[in-house]
């Protein structure tokens, strides 16, 4: 691989990564076009590296091509919704469970100190700020890796969770209860340190379910005209 392939590859990366935080949190609106030239003279980018990343965009799920119209942002929906989050319930239910047999005792203390800051940074904004984690930062993200199944990681990581995060940005204010969220994070955290499986798997699926039945209700009310 030549040392333009390389740079070329880190330029869409960067990029892509650029472009999906935009849209994530709402900065490229829901079903807006995307004019390549525009976006080309915003990064000071050429337009190849720019096809690739909106190419990889589309592999997130968070872009759409449509025959003869170009690529648009796509737009929440409640079907998109269900659709997406039974996925994420069945496979992080099943990374809570396989996170029981090989978490470390050292993640699970980093787990317990990181729902320890969420509970201070909840105080201390009066309850309005819990959906916004990401990276290291977010509880799911931990458990998911600490399956240790790169598959696994892959589908929920790499593919599915820029829409969840997409979903959880665009609707955090209006999501309720997030003391709520917290107590069942402490829940699953539990189940984890005591090895119990199929609580874990439960908890997690119930936790994601009543997530899904949050935002379903919020779609359909605002879907309405």
């Amino acid at each position: 691989m030549t040392v333009s392939t390389l740079k070329t590859q880190t330029i869409t990366e960067d990029l892509a990564q650029r472009l999906s935080q935009a849209i994530i949190h709402g900065e490229m609106p829901q079903g807006s076009k995307i004019s390549e030239p525009e976006l080309a003279r915003k990064y000071g980018v050429s337009r190849g590296p720019l096809r690739e990343a909106i190419v990889k965009l589309e592999g997130m799920g968070l872009v759409t091509r449509i025959p003869n119209v170009g690529a648009r942002v796509v737009e929440l929906s409640t079907e998109s919704l269900a659709n997406t989050f039974a996925i994420r319930e069945a496979l992080e239910g099943m990374a809570a469970r396989q996170a029981c047999e090989f978490i470390s005792d050292a993640e699970l203390d980093e787990l317990k100190a990181l729902l320890e800051q969420h509970e201070q940074d909840l105080l201390a904004s009066g309850g309005e700020h819990y959906a916004d984690q990401e990276g290291n930062y977010d509880f799911h993200n931990r458990i998911i890796r600490a399956s240790r199944n790169k598959q696994l990681i892959a589908l929920l990581c790499d593919e599915l969770y820029a829409v969840v995060r997409m979903y959880r940005q665009q609707t955090a204010d209006h999501r309720t209860d997030p003391i709520q969220a917290l107590r069942e994070h402490q829940m699953i955290l539990d189940a984890l340190r005591n090895r119990e499986a199929d609580l874990a798997e439960l908890l997690m699926r119930r936790h994601i379910s009543r997530s899904r039945r949050l935002l379903e209700h919020y779609l359909s009310h605002t879907s309405k005209p």
